[in-house]
């Protein structure tokens, strides 16, 4: 899982990427790299290993990174292994990029590129796209006209940064099926792949949208989509509520066990409140709950409709589904299917009509679930409905369905998934109960 953090400011940038690799290291990596624009040139460090490898070898000449624009990743090795030429970012002539995801093309656009004259440093599907920029950033120098041109060229999913020596006030980002935030400030703007990695420098946020290049500077963000100039939400976030600190635990994961009873209650009480009053002391009525009434309340008229229930999900979310997928059947007596999302969007499946399609996932941007969502949409079924169960109510999966279901389970940082699931499965099965109660398969 690749890491993303750019910045352009007034200030000096090499402290703020090397944080923000720091706070994407939960993300897993081999190796991590930096490059700076100073003095109308690239000034680059890339070591394999931890991120404070990488930290070590700025501090030997900290005066080289002494810029206001630059952008760093932290990578794990898909094409090519884990080495120092294969880490990013990435240059060819005065362009640095880097990147997250896979071009499924890059073989062929490498002998194209390779019959032009350029050599290759890498095994890498990244620096194809670098040399693809620098190629038609010759020919009219323009650097947002050179990546709108080269992201036709590209098959699969990825996010980019992406700087310019003759352009040092000018970052630019790609999404495209590889999530990427813009974290907005006062005479600074940054980019990252987790909202996580900035919030010591901002707490507001624009999401970019599937296919977006946004041109940051110190003082604007231009989002286009499509070639043309769009609006784009700016989000302030609780950086409270997003604390991703160890604090007195030994790692993340165990944090995240403890954490496991507060993040049930938080997700029950979004759902349940008591049938007694203060005053009843009866220990059996102190248990008694009951679905509150503004739980999903309007979303009652398309729930009330569903016939069949369609889970697609990846890793531990699809157990979660797996679990529900008895709670359903048993309970409201509503056939359910459960599925890998990346099984799902590659068979053709048939979507029934009046179907409820609950999208599972801890972020809201995995891609393949993202994927299969589309794919259902597309079918345009009689009566279909979409929900996305998940823990970022900012996320792709959360704007691109009709219903949000949230967790609660706050930041997840430890790979092994413990909070998340369990608030999964209580959300799951608070959804069982009201779909229940509003179809009268079951009692409130």
């Amino acid at each position: 899982m690749c890491g993303i953090v750019g910045a352009v400011a007034e200030r000096n940038i090499a402290n703020i990427l090397l944080e923000g690799l720091k706070r994407l290291e939960y993300r897993g990596y081999d190796s991590a790299g930096l490059t700076v624009i100073r003095n109308n040139e690239l000034h680059r460090e890339r070591q394999v290993g931890k991120v404070q490898e990488l930290v070590n070898a700025v501090a030997v000449n900290p005066q080289f990174f002494d810029g206001h624009i630059g952008i760093a990743h932290t990578r794990w090795a898909t094409h090519g292994e884990p080495a120092q030429r294969n880490a990013h970012p990435h240059i060819s002539g005065k362009i640095a990029v880097v990147h997250n995801g896979i071009v499924e093309n890059y073989s062929e656009l490498k002998e194209e590129l390779i019959a032009k004259g350029y050599e290759f440093t890498s095994q890498t599907d990244t620096e194809v796209v670098a040399h693809l920029i620098n190629d038609l950033y010759s020919q009219d120098n323009d650097l947002l006209a050179a990546v709108r041109a080269v992201i036709p060229k590209l098959h699969g999913a990825f996010a980019l940064g992406i700087v310019h020596v003759d352009c040092p006030d000018e970052l630019i980002a790609v999404r495209l099926g590889s999530p990427l935030v813009i974290g907005v400030g006062i005479g600074e703007n940054f980019i990252a792949s987790d909202q996580l990695a900035l919030l010591p420098v901002t707490n507001r946020f624009m999401y970019l949208e599937e296919g977006d290049i946004a041109k940051i500077t110190r003082d604007k963000v231009s989002v286009y989509a499509d070639g043309v100039e769009v609006s784009r939400k700016i989000n302030e976030i609780d950086a409270q509520q997003h604390n991703a600190d160890k604090g007195e635990f030994k790692h993340y994961m165990l944090k995240e066990i403890y954490e496991q009873p507060d993040a049930v209650s938080r997700t029950l009480e979004m759902a349940l409140e008591s049938t007694v009053s203060n005053e009843q002391i009866d220990d059996d009525a102190k248990n008694s709950y009951q679905l509150k009434a503004d739980f999903l309340q309007r979303h009652e008229s398309k729930l009330a409709g569903i016939r069949h229930i369609q889970v697609i999900a990846c890793g531990t979310s699809y157990h979660a589904g797996m679990v529900a997928k008895y709670w359903f059947e048993n309970l409201t007596r509503l056939p359910c299917s459960v599925e890998v999302a990346s099984e799902f969007r590659y068979r053709n499946p048939v979507v029934i009509d009046h179907s409820l399609v609950i999208c599972i996932s801890q972020s809201g941007e995995t891609a393949d679930t993202l994927s299969a969502l589309r794919d259902t949409q597309k079918q345009a079924p009689t009566g279909l409905v979409s929900l996305a169960l998940c823990n970022v109510p900012t996320s792709s999966l959360v704007r691109e369905t009709d219903i949000y279901l949230p967790t609660h389970a706050g930041p997840e940082i430890g790979v092994a998934s413990t909070k998340a699931f369990t608030t999964q499965l209580v959300a799951l099965m608070l959804l069982v109960l009201k779909i229940g109660v509003i179809q009268s398969r079951l009692d409130n």
